[in-house]
């Protein structure tokens, strides 16, 4: 099958387009607002963009909590998702009000940054402590606003859970990330496997 995304008539129960661009690692993302309330959600619209320089970035699709206090205060830190911590995330995506704190709704306990005023998942396996270097609003072909916002952070610190540590490498398959599928599934990387970068021999490839 082929669809045009403008009409978007795909004939399918449900929009195929976030299934097929998966799995989307999860961003916890902790913030503190200006009056000092914090706030804890995940985004699936988050991942690595560069490593030297350190950045992530988040997309807040409308302006939520989370956007509100990065902007006030330009710092927020994102936590590792485990999968014994799923259910606890999925806890946190609760609309609640803001000034609500979703540690306090999702049972977790709260772990403070120490080189950005903003609060991170004491139990997540590892978790990054992050400066924004910027913030826009997507635009499509057409230069329209799309109500998407885009948050890029420079990552300052890492914590690192020791005992997820195996002969001195994040042990994936124990901590098991999870990662946001379509529709309402999710997965862990539970199970890992390894594949080594082919070098470029200039005698085979002839």
């Amino acid at each position: 099958m082929f669809y045009e995304t403008k009409a978007n008539a795909h004939g399918l129960p449900h929009d195929p387009f976030k299934a097929i661009v998966s799995p989307r690692p999860i961003g916890w993302i902790g913030t503190r607002g200006r009056d000092g309330s914090v706030n804890l959600a995940p985004y699936s619209y988050f991942n690595a963009i560069s490593d030297r320089p350190k950045l992530v970035m988040f997309a807040s699709s409308g302006r939520k909590h989370s956007l509100r206090n990065v902007e006030e205060t330009g710092v927020f830190t994102t936590s590792m998702v485990g999968r014994a911590l799923a259910e606890k995330m999925n806890l946190s995506s609760a609309t609640a009000p803001y000034g609500d704190s979703e540690f306090d709704l999702a049972g977790l306990a709260m772990e403070e940054a120490r080189l950005i005023d903003a609060p991170f998942v004491r139990d997540a396996h590892a978790a990054l402590e992050c400066k924004v270097t910027d913030i826009f609003e997507a635009k499509s072909l057409e230069g329209s606003p799309s109500g998407s916002f885009v948050v890029i952070g420079q990552v300052l610190g890492i914590h690192i859970d020791e005992a997820a540590l195996t002969n001195g490498l994040l042990d994936m398959a124990a901590v098991a990330p999870v990662a946001r599928l379509g529709y309402m599934d999710y997965s862990d990387a539970s199970q890992t496997f390894q594949m080594n970068r082919p070098l470029w021999n200039k005698d085979q490839a002839s």
